[in-house]
This record gives C-alpha cells, sequence and structure tokens, in this order.
C-alpha cells in the first residue's frame, strides 16, 4: 500500500481515467454497398491501416458486412465486438457492426477493453465469432481488425476472401440485432481469481496509455501488495510512448520508474493488451522466452511431461531447457495465428511468441491474454526464495542481437530463403526450415526469415559465447553475400 491507498499514478501522463462512451444504437441499419477496400490493409493475420488513407468508415461497413457473411456461411450467427482506446475505433466498431447487423448477425458489444477480455467475453457467452477494433502496437494513426471464427483467428486466404466479398457486395442479408453486453468488471475478476500470491509484491504496470488502463485501474484495487501505475489512462494518441513493450525504448521509463521506486516486477502492454513486456528489480528487460522459461518451470510442476511452444525467434536454450525440465519442447512459425494452430494441435499448456505474445492452455481458453501471463508470473516470483532477478540470472546465459531488418525486394526475398536453404542442406548443415532457414552449430544459431510486411528480410544471431555469436554472425553474412544481399549491419551490432 502507499499512503494508504492501493496503487498510485507516476507522471502528468497517468492522471485522470477514461469514460467509457456508449455506441449508439443500430436498431435499424442501412444496406451496405460493394466496396473495394485497398489491398495493402488485407494482411496475413488481420486488417490493419492508416485511418483517412487507406481505411476509412465505409471499408469498416463492407469488412463487417463481408465478415458476417462469412461466419454465416460457416454456420454461425452471435458475434462479440470489443474496440480499443485509438480516437478511431469507436466509429470504425459502429460501421462494423452495421455491416454484421445487415448480414444477420446478433452482435454483442463488450465495450473498451484489451482483446484478451474481448476473447474472455467469445467463451463466456459462446459467440461463435469475435470482432476486435485494434491498431494494436501500431502508431496512433493507425487502426484495424481482428477477426476469429470459433476461437481461431482467420487466415490470409479467408481475410483476401473479405476483400472479395467486399468488392463484389456479395453480403448474406438478414435481420440482425446488437445488443450490450459489458465484460469489464466480470474479466478483472478472472484476474484477481487467478492471483495467489504467498507474499505480497512491488509492482510497477505499463498500461502504455492503450486498452488495458481500463482494466488495471480496478484490478489493482483488489491487489495486495504495492502497485505503481504508468500511463493508465486511455489515450488514443500515446502521448508518452508507442505501445509496443517489443521495442526497448517503450520500456525506457518503465524501467526508471522500477528501480526508483524499488519494485519487485515491472510489466508492460501494447494498446490492445494482448503482447507483455517485462523487466525485473533491476531494470531489465526479460526476453519474452526468458519469461516463458519462469512461466514454463511452473507449468511443469504440476503438469509434467506437457507441450511448450516458442516460436522459431526463440532462444535454443528455451527449446534446450524445456526438454531438460521434463517437457516436450515444440517450436513453430512465427505469428499468433500459427501459434494459435499449433496450441490446438498438440495441447500445449504454454506458447509464446517473440513479440510478447503468451498462451496459456490450462486457463478458460486457448488466446493469448498479456494481463493473465502478468498474474501468472507474480504468481512464480512470489513463490520464488529469490527475485525475479535472480531467475534471471540462474536462466541459461547467452550473447544474441536483436531482430534486424535487412532492405531485400518483395520479389527476391523469398527466393533468398531457398538459395540459402538448398546450400545449407547440400553441405548437411543442421538447419530447421519452417519459418525460413534457422541454422544451428555447437556454439550457437541464426536465423533469417521473410519479412510478411516489408520489402526485407528478418535476421536473428545467438551464441553461447561472444565469440561464438561473432562466428554465427559471419557465417550468415556470408551466406546473405553468396546471394547478393547486403549484410553490412550485422557487424554494426555489439555482441552485448
Amino acid at each position: 500500500m502507499t499512503n494508504g491507498q492501493p496503487y498510485r499514478a507516476v507522471g502528468a501522463v497517468a492522471r485522470g481515467r477514461v469514460r467509457p462512451e456508449r455506441l449508439p444504437s443500430l436498431t435499424s441499419a442501412p444496406m451496405i454497398g460493394a466496396r473495394a477496400v485497398n489491398p495493402a490493409i488485407l494482411r496475413d493475420e488481420d486488417i490493419r491501416g492508416i485511418v483517412g488513407q487507406t481505411l476509412d468508415a465505409t471499408d469498416a461497413a463492407a469488412l463487417g458486412a463481408a465478415f458476417g457473411t462469412l461466419v454465416a456461411e460457416r454456420g454461425g450467427r452471435t458475434t462479440v465486438l470489443g474496440f480499443d482506446g485509438r480516437v478511431t475505433s469507436r466509429a470504425l466498431a459502429v460501421a462494423f457492426a452495421r455491416g454484421m447487423i445487415t448480414a444477420g448477425m446478433q452482435v454483442a458489444r463488450v465495450g473498451l477493453g484489451p482483446t484478451p477480455m474481448l476473447q474472455f467475453a467469445r467463451i463466456r457467452l459462446r459467440a461463435d465469432a469475435a470482432v476486435m477494433v485494434t491498431g494494436s502496437h501500431d502508431p496512433a494513426e493507425y487502426n484495424g481488425f481482428k477477426l476469429s471464427v470459433r476461437g481461431r483467428s482467420l487466415t490470409q486466404a479467408d481475410i483476401r476472401q473479405l476483400g472479395d466479398v467486399a468488392a463484389r457486395g456479395a453480403f448474406a442479408s438478414d435481420d440482425g440485432l446488437m445488443l450490450n453486453r459489458p465484460m469489464l468488471d466480470a474479466y478483472v475478476n478472472r484476474l484477481s481469481e487467478a492471483l495467489k500470491l504467498e507474499h505480497p509484491l512491488a509492482v510497477a504496470w505499463d498500461a502504455s496509455n492503450g486498452a488495458v488502463g481500463a482494466v488495471l485501474t480496478k484490478l489493482c484495487t483488489r491487489l495486495p501488495g504495492r502497485h505503481v501505475l504508468l500511463n493508465e489512462m486511455v489515450d488514443g494518441t500515446f502521448p508518452d510512448h508507442r505501445p509496443d513493450p517489443a521495442r526497448p525504448d517503450a520500456l525506457e521509463r518503465l524501467r526508471k520508474i522500477v528501480v526508483a521506486e524499488e519494485c519487485d516486477i515491472g510489466v508492460a502492454f501494447d494498446g490492445d493488451g494482448d503482447r507483455l513486456g517485462v523487466v525485473d528489480g533491476e531494470g531489465r528487460i526479460l526476453r519474452i522466452d526468458q519469461t516463458l522459461l519462469l512461466l514454463a518451470r511452473d507449468v511443469l510442476q504440476t503438469h509434467p511431461g506437457a507441450a511448450i511452444i516458442g516460436d522459431v525467434g526463440a532462444s535454443q536454450t528455451f527449446f534446450d531447457e524445456i526438454a531438460r525440465l521434463g517437457g516436450v519442447p515444440v517450436m513453430t512459425r512465427a505469428g499468433r495465428g500459427a501459434i494459435e494452430v499449433k496450441v490446438a494441435e498438440t495441447g500445449a499448456l504454454l506458447a509464446g511468441e517473440a513479440n510478447g505474445h503468451v498462451f496459456f492452455g490450462d486457463q478458460d481458453g486457448q488466446y493469448d491474454d498479456a494481463l493473465y501471463a502478468a498474474v501468472r508470473l507474480m504468481n512464480v516470483v512470489s513463490r520464488a526464495d529469490c527475485s525475479l532477478a535472480a531467475l534471471r540470472d540462474g536462466l541459461p546465459q547467452t550473447f544474441d542481437i536483436p531482430e534486424l531488418a535487412l532492405p531485400c525486394a518483395n520479389d527476391r526475398k523469398n527466393a533468398v530463403i531457398d538459395e540459402i536453404g538448398a546450400r545449407l542442406t547440400a553441405a548437411g548443415a543442421e538447419i530447421t526450415t519452417i519459418d525460413g532457414v534457422r541454422f544451428k552449430a555447437d556454439e550457437g544459431w541464426w536465423l533469417l526469415r521473410a519479412s510478411r510486411h516489408r520489402a526485407a528480410l528478418l535476421a536473428r544471431c545467438e551464441g553461447t559465447t561472444e565469440a561464438g555469436l561473432v562466428r554465427m554472425k559471419q557465417a550468415l553474412r556470408q551466406e546473405l553475400e553468396r546471394s547478393r544481399v547486403a549484410a553490412g549491419v550485422l557487424e554494426d551490432i555489439s555482441e552485448s
């Protein structure tokens, strides 16, 4: 407790609260016409663009009608709808809902909150589909839609189909309706019930001015210990920093507050609350695979032999440690959708992606929830006989570089991956090709894969020693140069 209060806010941008507004009634929605949306917004796993340039309310209405049509074709009728705190989210939510209603959907709007709250609502209300209006971790001018049917994110083919249906105006037509189903209090209850501390903790929470702020201001009144809130006011302009905990610069203020306030742990979230960043008591950032390892130890104590999933960019020590702890390590492609599929295939009880998505298969659904993951990590720290910083130091230590983007033309990047993979296969090297090429040697590994959204190749290197990291970088550089890709940036990165 601090000054008799369960929590306190820090800093000018942390004062105040958002007052959720009701969306207008849509009891009679007009018909939606055909609309050719900008193909650039139809991405691999979601729909996202710059509002006013590549995405507007007319696009949203047509895409809502197309999505309602897809859900109806798959035998569904009920949809939950949520939205984040961006300036444009409410208007886009209204438009998308209007489209779904004209296609005959029964839409339950759960209000402003994080994407995990929407998925919680989907399970609680037994809805067929879910729509989250969010720009996720992108800057304020972006917005879009995360879409799922029966708990599975839409595939690239599904999303392209929505664009085609919208362009043709080939929408289902039926009577739909809108219902209010607020879920904030129920979701906060679910999180507070998951907290099982053996002793209170001092925690700094950075809501990044995102949708989790609406949750944290309620949650922290119920938690034992001392809680410091940063940027908990929902503000879609993100005045303090970009809402992306995978970016070290976005965690800089949290790091300083954790040290200054002598907190046990600091946690940060992206704009819609499905990505997690973690800072230990010394102000050091944990990689998500380090966080997953600490969570995995806890899971495997109660579920020996469970499958634990990491994406292709995770440290080799992650997979080795899961095996040593008696679990079954599973490597999968990067991407939220790919991990969803693998969790369903394997029944994994824990999974994570390098950018901060964390899935628990032993919760009330197989979806990623950064707030729930933070609560579970707090449980782990409270039960340990040492600090989070000491737990981190007890993990296998490696030397690595963060993921780098190397410019490469879109019509060339996949060919480069194929060329390098073929050469390494011919040489008898140990490689994995589930997502790009991951080369493994005794002293480290490197990964090269094609960016899904940019004209670039994405590269990562890790060594068991500093010298090993240097050799991994040299090996990758050699392969890139053989395929005529400039790789000078690899030499500009410190081995630390």
